[in-house]
């Protein structure tokens, strides 16, 4: 019974991989049964005996996009407070090809996530992990003297938005704001914040 288990779970991988692939080459636009089962090299029968439909595919592929975000190679902060603050933006730009991708990805899946609840409401929840993490960093860095008093909760907001929209413009206009230009900015924006 147990080489069936492992063959499934292989198998299970495969079909996981090709998912990235599609999403890699094509973004959620290009995401479906037929183009999952041609990156893997099979009918569309195998890839439905896995999802019911184009809605669990997407499910699914939100999930390997967490997972991979999670795992990619991040900097370490050098301190608590505001250097973790600014670590933590560095590690959401496109400063590389690999986070240039995952970026691409990401934002490709926000279309889908707005049009399906369930999917809205796990969307959501991502960012709101984002804003607790950003949170905390600048709660400590409040408590440090780098930051003066206010709202975190709604710092974090600013610091989210102004991240994501420089995302936004770093995937449209990479030759204009290559990583060291993104670098700069995130600096000049946290020295805004402590002015």
């Amino acid at each position: 019974m147990s080489p069936a288990r492992t063959d499934h779970d292989s198998r299970r991988q495969d079909v996981s991989e090709a998912v990235w692939q599609v999403l890699a080459e094509h973004g959620f636009g290009g995401l479906t049964m037929r183009a999952v089962a041609a990156a893997l090299g099979s009918s569309t029968g195998l890839v439905t005996h896995y999802f019911a439909g184009k809605r669990e595919l997407i499910a699914h592929a939100l999930d390997i996009l967490e997972v991979r975000t999670a795992q990619r190679p991040r900097r370490a902060a050098p301190a608590p407070g505001l250097a973790a603050l600014r670590t933590q933006i560095l590690n959401i730009l496109p400063l590389t090809p690999d986070a240039a991708a995952m970026n691409r990805i990401w934002v490709g899946s926000w279309d889908v996530a707005l049009s399906d609840p369930e999917l809205f409401a796990a969307q959501t929840l991502r960012y709101e992990r984002i804003r607790a993490g950003l949170r905390t960093c600048i709660e400590d860095a409040q408590r440090l003297g780098e930051l003066p008093d206010g709202d975190p909760a709604a710092l974090a907001t600013t610091v989210l938005s102004f991240t994501h929209g420089l995302v936004v413009q770093a995937l449209f206009d990479p030759e204009r704001l290559p990583a060291a230009t993104q670098t700069r900015l995130v600096d000049d924006f946290l020295a805004a914040l402590t002015g």
